[in-house]
C-alpha cells in the first residue's frame, strides 16, 4: 500500500508540471528519497502511466486513458443531474437522446417509481416515426438522412394514432421548424402523451423529453414550456457534456 501511496503522489507531482520535470525534482516535491523516486518512476514508465524525455517525466498513455475515462464519467454524471432536476422539477419522466451513425440512441432515462418511463414494447430505434423522440431527431436531420432512415425503418401502424406511411411523416417532419417543439400523443403507446424538444450543437442531433399518462394530458404543454426554460437556463453545462 505504501508504494501504491508513492506512486500516486509522483503521478500527481508530474501531472502539475505540463512541460516535464526531472526525477530529483519530483523527488523533492514529494518528499520522497530519490533511489525510491527512480526506481517507481522506472516501473511507471514501464507499465506506460509515465514517458521520459531528455531525462523530464511525462505523464503517459496509460494515465492519459484514465483522464479521459475520468473526464468521460464526469460528463455523463452532468446529464444525469440535468435530467434529475428536470424530472423533479416538472414531475415527469425525462429522456436524453441523439442520433448517432444513423441510430436512435436514448441515453439516460430518469424518471421515478410514481412517475415511470414508458415502456419500450417496441423497439425504440425502429419506431421513430411514432415517438417524440424519433420525430424531433429526424426533423433536425437534412432531406436525405431522414429518407435512408426510413429506407431502414419504413413508418409502420404502432398504434390507431401513429402516422400512416412515409409520405405523410415526412411532409409533417417538413412542417415542423428545427428548433420547435415535438408534441406526440398516443401514437407510440396508447394512455401517454409526449413532447420532445431539440438540441443541436455543432453537428449533433440531440433531444430532451418528457411523457405523461394521458389523464395528465392537459399539463402538457406548460410542462414542455417549463422543460424549455431549464433547457436554456443549463445550456451551459448539457453544452459540455453533449458528447457522452
Amino acid at each position: 500500500m505504501g508504494s501504491v501511496q508513492r506512486a500516486m503522489r509522483l503521478l500527481e507531482a508530474v501531472a502539475e508540471h505540463e512541460h516535464g520535470a526531472p526525477a530529483k525534482q519530483l523527488a523533492r516535491e514529494t518528499g520522497l528519497a530519490l533511489p525510491t523516486a527512480y526506481h517507481l518512476l522506472r516501473t511507471l514508465v514501464h507499465d506506460g502511466y509515465l514517458r521520459r524525455d531528455r531525462g523530464l517525466f511525462f505523464l503517459g498513455e496509460a494515465a492519459e486513458r484514465l483522464s479521459s475515462s475520468g473526464a468521460q464519467q464526469k460528463r455523463r454524471s452532468t446529464v444525469v443531474e440535468v435530467l434529475a432536476h428536470c424530472r423533479d422539477l416538472i414531475g415527469a419522466p425525462v429522456y436524453y437522446a441523439q442520433y448517432r451513425d444513423g441510430e436512435i440512441e436514448i441515453l439516460c432515462v430518469s424518471d421515478t417509481p410514481g412517475n415511470p418511463a414508458v415502456e419500450e414494447w417496441a423497439d425504440f430505434r425502429e419506431t421513430a416515426h411514432a415517438h417524440a423522440i424519433g420525430q424531433c431527431l429526424l426533423a433536425q436531420l437534412d432531406e436525405e438522412a431522414r429518407r435512408d432512415h426510413l429506407d431502414r425503418y419504413p413508418v409502420r401502424s404502432i398504434t390507431p394514432y401513429t402516422v400512416r406511411d412515409n409520405h405523410n411523416l415526412l411532409r409533417r417532419l417538413e412542417r415542423t421548424g428545427r428548433m420547435e417543439p415535438v408534441i406526440e400523443r398516443q401514437e407510440y403507446a396508447l394512455g401517454t402523451v409526449c413532447a420532445a424538444l431539440p438540441i443541436t450543437l455543432g453537428n449533433t442531433a440531440a433531444t430532451m423529453a418528457i411523457s405523461l399518462p394521458g389523464h395528465q394530458a392537459d399539463r402538457l404543454l406548460a410542462a414542455t414550456q417549463q422543460l424549455q426554460g431549464e433547457i436554456g437556463r443549463l445550456m451551459g453545462p448539457l453544452a459540455i457534456s453533449i458528447s457522452i
